[in-house]
């Protein structure tokens, strides 16, 4: 049984919010975001998506998008960029902007 992985472009485009973690592991307040982004993931179940993406490993991404710092958290749905920010961010105001998308 072989698993399929979606790519970057088919999760973007779902239907369901999907917040995309840009971050570097030699970041600081990466490290920071991530046990919050866990938070929001268990908080919000199916009704939304977390990806986190390594900007080193994934440059033509980061670029794309015009990525300058990490961590930079953008909302996707529908393909459509719907919100951006760069920095750490609380549980509830990422929980609240997604539900908003949902």
């Amino acid at each position: 049984m072989s698993e399929t992985k979606e790519s970057f472009s088919e999760i973007i485009n779902g239907n369901t919010p999907v917040l995309v973690d840009f971050f570097a592991t030699w970041c600081g307040p990466c490290k920071m975001q991530t046990p919050i982004l866990s938070e929001v993931s268990e908080e919000l179940g199916n009704k939304a998506r977390i990806l986190k993406l390594d900007v080193d490993r994934n440059q033509n991404l980061a670029q794309k998008f015009g990525v300058r710092g990490v961590p930079t958290l953008i909302i996707f749905k529908n393909g459509e960029v719907k919100w951006r920010t760069s920095g750490v961010k609380m549980k509830d105001e990422l929980v609240t902007l997604l539900k908003q998308y949902s």
